[in-house]
């Protein structure tokens, strides 16, 4: 059986991800946290990094979800050859199981929203050491970057050839700031969004058994 291990930066995070059989462990917020938990050098077959991330433009949406293609930090770049399959899972499982986003679909409807599925997208995620300044988000927009998140690239550094992603549900955009009310209906919509995530992983992780 695949040994899949989920990081995941904070508690909430790791309750929402966790299902029957999934090994999901905390690693703390931040990028000094993620550095001192990848120097610990778990054992795994299959990583993944999962949690919520911020949008560094508004063509992404509180909800949506990204499979990073690539993950950035500074000038370092680790390609991720597993997004595309990752994220066809993903749309797959929200598509087929729509009842798993009923309840947060009714949150949003009695807030006015109108999106039914949210959007899966694949694009470079860019690791950062503190929480992006509007000036930073602009300049990671015009450099392809779709999200940002403070843990994942030395998280991912450790998978050195075994199989690897990163899956982060937007919580924040410009549009929408973490400081804002609406953050909270965002992150409860979020939270439920990561369980259809840990579903995923899980079966991937098993599927990639018999390539």
């Amino acid at each position: 059986m695949t040994d899949l291990l989920v990081c995941a930066a904070l508690g909430i995070e790791a309750r929402a991800l966790k299902t029957d059989g999934l090994r999901v462990e905390r690693v703390g917020m931040g990028l000094r946290r993620a550095e001192e938990f990848a120097r610990r050098e778990r054992a795994f077959d299959v990583l993944a990094v999962a949690g919520f991330g911020g949008a560094t433009d508004g063509c992404l949406k509180p909800g949506d979800l990204v499979v990073a293609d690539e993950v950035r930090q500074g000038g370092a770049v680790i390609a991720c050859p597993w997004a595309d399959t990752v994220a066809f899972a993903l749309e797959q499982h929200l598509i087929l199981e729509p009842e798993a986003e009923a309840e947060a679909d009714a949150h949003a409807h009695a807030h006015g929203a109108a999106r039914r599925v949210p959007a899966v997208v694949t694009g470079p995620i860019a690791t950062i050491e503190h929480v992006a300044s509007s000036d930073l988000l602009t300049r990671l927009a015009g450099q392809g970057v779709t999200t940002v998140d403070m843990e994942s690239f030395p998280l991912v550094a450790t998978a050195r050839g075994r199989p690897f992603t990163v899956v982060r549900v937007v919580v924040d955009t410009p549009d929408h700031p973490l400081v804002r009310p609406s953050t909270l209906r965002a992150g409860l919509t979020a939270r439920k969004r990561l369980r259809a995530v840990g579903v995923v992983l899980r079966h991937w992780a098993t599927a990639l058994e018999h390539v």
